[in-house]
């Protein structure tokens, strides 16, 4: 069974952790998508599997990354974060963690939900790459730098366009798993639950499906490409 060249095979928590969650559509739960943005944060200056092994400690610490808990969060608690020794005691990160708490409070009260801003950029939809080698993957896009700019100028911190970028493909925005790897397909296949596009305009049930996703495909990396969501481009189009 072929995985990811990133994974290292020796280590259960990071097979279990490619195998069963990297990639996945995360959709409905505010408070996982927050958590994933606190510890791609933590992790800048560190990898991964660092944080992936303090996780536990990360989620009983800070209440189950419930972003409304976390928003009031004052000297007292940021003091028994700083001594806790199963996380990373870096007060830059801890204060960053606090002020996307509240961030993604007004967040939810503008968009409804910290899921439905962040998924609007794809219009809901995993863009489904088709990577050969870990080596043509990159670190960031020209939309994690849209979403960077935008997050940043709502308050967030530690939200960089690589940042970015590493909670998209977490959280299944994009599917990075390259071909080769058992799961590409696998994860491909729980994006299309969400593929909403429908057939192009005229088809008699007679196009191929390969090509009616390439096509699907082609317009969310496009559209998306130019640095909207591609439901405000599409929005454009029916003004």
């Amino acid at each position: 069974m072929s995985r990811c060249a990133w994974v290292n095979l020796n280590d259960a928590l990071y097979v279990r952790y490619h195998d069963e969650e990297w990639a996945v559509p995360l959709r409905g739960n505010d408070a996982a998508l927050f958590e994933r943005i606190c510890l791609e944060g933590a992790q800048a200056g560190l990898s991964w599997i660092t944080i992936l092994r303090k996780r536990d400690n990360y989620r009983a610490a800070y209440d189950g990354f419930d972003p409304a808990v976390v928003a009031r969060y004052d000297d007292a608690k940021v003091a028994a974060l700083l001594a806790n020794a199963g996380i990373v005691r870096n007060r830059a990160k801890i204060a960053a963690s606090i002020g996307n708490a509240q961030a993604v409070l007004r967040v939810q009260e503008e968009f409804g939900s910290f899921d439905a801003y962040l998924w609007r950029y794809v219009d809901g939809v995993p863009i489904q790459n088709r990577w050969h080698s870990l080596s043509e993957i990159p670190a960031e896009t020209p939309l994690s730098q849209t979403i960077s700019k935008d997050l940043l100028k709502r308050g967030f911190k530690f939200v960089g366009p690589t940042i970015c970028y590493a909670m998209m493909q977490a959280v299944g925005m994009v599917n990075d798993h390259t071909l080769d790897c058992f799961r590409h397909d696998e994860v491909a296949a729980l994006g299309k639950e969400h593929d909403d596009l429908g057939l192009p305009d005229g088809d008699d049930g007679s196009t191929p499906p390969e090509i009616i996703q390439s096509i699907q495909q082609g317009m969310r990396e496009a559209l998306a490409g130019k640095g909207r969501p591609v439901q405000d481009l599409l929005d454009d189009l029916d003004g």
